[in-house]
């Protein structure tokens, strides 16, 4: 096959509430979709590099520029026997959330050229996944717990709190007093240093935590390693892993107990696969988290999450949780806190065009 045409956009979506983690907030999201064409179709991704540097350092527009720049360009006109392995430019080096874009979208490709859908492909089995919710960090206990409480009304599987130094222990101790039973995590986004707060880290131990996310540096694992050592919640890395190799080394070093892999993060569905092999091999439960996505983004995640490795429920909540209106059709909704796998080929959901064009900012195309 070759790919005849790729279209890039970008559109702002408004989000239902202000979103703040450790290293910031954000109340809009710049999305970035991209359109692969081949033989009549059209297949779709998104790229989750936020509008700062704050989390990773792609941005929307470092991905902007990847792609519009070498990416797209070496890809149309290109001929592939499998859409899966849309590899091109070999020798760029970082930007795994431009290179997710085009690898993903290659996947939706795949499966709608063989008529299947895009679990099938990737070899999930469920027909529905477990769902978890993420609240950010709230200024009051008062607040956070009426959002706990709706929340878990809902039927959320999981509630995931952000936290920073000064937002932590206390509240923590304030959630389980009035909610013993509600299954909650922390999400830490490499807010603390091992030397200045082993002693507050080791203090949620007495929180009845799922898991701790990613307390320190981005890009550490030997101090995650040792601070494993030193407390009984199960440390869980997020940032740290980037590849199958990170996965191996983290098992290797012992630097928690659990994975949370974003598709979008680590440079797609192949590198998902590869990282969920290998914990599944060793018996480290992986979920899949979320990038605050658009419901494309969305149905890829849903569809990585029916692997039978993922036996956490995952950051993949309903449309409804982040925007007024999605940009897809159906929008996703949760039944007794499982979100329905989407059906037909590919991702199974189909763009909202006209939304879609009406929200367009920027829009750039490449054609053979």
């Amino acid at each position: 096959m070759r790919i005849d045409r790729a279209v890039l956009r970008e559109l702002p979506l408004e989000l239902r509430e202000f979103f703040e983690i450790s290293s910031g907030g954000t109340q809009a999201r710049r999305i970035l979709l991209l359109t692969l064409e081949s033989g009549g179709i059209s297949a779709w991704s998104e790229c989750v590099a936020g509008e700062t540097p704050g989390y990773s350092y792609e941005t929307a527009d470092t991905a902007w520029h990847v792609l519009t720049r070498w990416l797209l360009p070496a890809l149309v006109g290109t001929e592939f026997d499998d859409a899966r392995h849309l590899e091109v430019v070999p020798w760029l080096r970082g930007h795994p959330m431009a290179r997710a874009a085009v690898e993903m979208a290659g996947w939706d490709l795949e499966a709608k050229r063989r008529n299947v859908s895009l679990r099938a492909l990737l070899g999930g089995s469920v027909d529905a996944v477990p769902v978890g919710v993420s609240i950010g960090i709230q200024q009051s206990d008062r607040a956070l717990l009426d959002k706990i409480e709706a929340h878990d009304r809902e039927g959320y599987r999981k509630i995931k709190i952000k936290i920073k130094p000064g937002r932590d222990v206390e509240m923590l101790h304030v959630v389980r007093e009035h909610f013993p039973e509600v299954p909650v995590m922390a999400d830490a986004n490499s807010a603390y240093t091992l030397e200045a707060d082993l002693e507050r880290l080791a203090a949620m131990d007495d929180c009845d935590l799922m898991m701790i996310e990613q307390p320190l540096s981005h890009e550490d694992l030997l101090e995650h390693a040792a601070l494993q050592k030193c407390i009984s919640t199960p440390v869980c890395l997020d940032e740290s892993i980037r590849s199958a190799g990170d996965a191996r080394l983290a098992l290797h070093l012992e630097s928690g107990r659990i994975i949370n892999i974003k598709p979008g993060r680590v440079g797609g569905l192949k590198s998902s696969l590869a990282i969920h092999d290998v914990c599944r091999a060793a018996g480290w439960p992986v979920w899949c988290g979320g990038m605050l996505e658009s419901g494309i983004g969305r149905a890829h995640n849903v569809a990585l999450a029916t692997l039978p490795g993922f036996t956490l429920p995952g950051d993949i909540s309903e449309s409804k949780r982040y925007w007024a209106e999605d940009i897809v059709t159906p929008e996703f909704k949760m039944v007794d806190g499982m979100m329905p796998v989407p059906e037909g080929p590919g991702i199974g959901v189909r763009p909202r065009m006209s939304r879609i064009e009406s929200l367009t900012t920027r829009k750039q195309v490449f054609e053979a």
